[in-house]
């Protein structure tokens, strides 16, 4: 299953929750993940993307169940 199908079934409530909880190491806080990538992972998906407060480049694994 590719990464975006991965993604999509995820509940969207779920997805929300992961996009809005993705650390920061620049603002040393959590942020939200913004202009993001979906790929593949050995763990499961990865999300890339920009910190919405400083737009420092961050990610978020979303392990397989």
């Amino acid at each position: 299953m590719d990464a975006n199908k991965k993604w999509l079934s995820i509940p969207k409530e779920i997805r929300s929750q992961l996009r809005n909880n993705v650390f920061c190491a620049h603002c040393t806080d959590v942020a939200t993940i913004d202009k993001f990538t979906i790929v593949d992972d050995q763990f499961g998906i990865l999300l890339r993307g920009k910190c919405k407060k400083c737009g420092h480049e961050v990610a978020r694994v979303v392990e397989d169940a």
